[in-house]
């Protein structure tokens, strides 16, 4: 990729960073932007994934006390996340990239429409703050099944996450800290199944990883200073549009 490129790229990497430190949906920025200039579809997406990863890392740093007594529950969590991110990452590489040219537009716009309606979901489940109880079976079959998506595309997984652990737990400040979690894993697991059998563009990871990390850390200094219904309703248009110019595209 051109110098030029990869300073966008970088740029991008950082601004989307801010981005899901402040509002989440960070994808929905760096995905079509690597589509503009010039990765195929897949590629794009691989290298958007592995991109993205040091920002979860921060994520779970900045929990780190939630997590004081949750060990056993990490760990079944943890686990399904390997399982359902191993199955949406082998479902991108061995599937037609025919077929992820016509999917992805979907995805991208329900990822938009999720950011949309986060705030809402939020005060929902704001006011639920019960004590500890017995995980539901379902989580264990929700969380598969959005670990999945997570390691098929991935973009808004995070809001997906805190939905199911939201309604599970009954605590939003634990949902959000296992969202960083559960993500972080997600994304280790496509790292390692992209970095060995996906088309990542190293170039482009190089510079555009430490962009995401600076964005990520520079986001959450700010993110309590700056007045987040703009920029998600930003984010959204955006993303609607981005998921309308993919559809022509296909």
């Amino acid at each position: 990729m051109p110098a030029v490129d990869l300073v966008i790229a970088a740029v991008v990497a950082c601004l989307a960073g801010v981005i899901n430190s402040i509002a989440g949906g960070g994808s929905l920025i760096l995905f079509p932007t690597l589509v503009a200039l010039g990765l195929p579809t897949v590629a794009a997406n691989v290298t958007n994934s592995v991109t993205q990863w040091p920002g979860y890392l921060g994520g779970v740093a900045g929990f780190r006390r939630e997590y004081v007594g949750q060990r056993s529950r990490l760990i079944r969590f943890g686990l399904v996340a390997v399982l359902g991110g191993t199955t949406g990452s082998i479902l991108l590489l061995t599937t037609p990239s025919d077929a992820f040219d016509l999917v992805v537009p979907v995805l991208v716009l329900l990822a938009s429409l999720l950011l949309a309606v986060q705030p809402v979901l939020t005060r929902r489940l704001e006011d639920g703050d019960a004590g500890p109880r017995r995980d539901p079976a379902w989580v264990y079959v929700a969380l598969f099944a959005a670990t999945v998506y997570g390691g098929y595309f991935g973009g808004a997984l995070g809001v997906i996450l805190v939905g199911v652990l939201g309604i599970a737990l009954h605590r939003l400040k634990l949902a959000n800290a296992f969202k960083s979690a559960l993500s972080a894993v997600t994304a280790t697991v496509t790292i390692v199944v992209f970095g060995f059998f996906g088309d990542v563009h190293w170039d482009v990871v190089a510079v555009a990883a430490p962009g995401n990390l600076i964005g990520g850390f520079l986001g959450a200094r700010v993110a309590t200073r700056i007045p987040v219904r703009p920029l998600r309703i930003l984010i959204v248009t955006f993303g609607v549009a981005v998921s309308v110019y993919l559809f022509l595209r296909a």
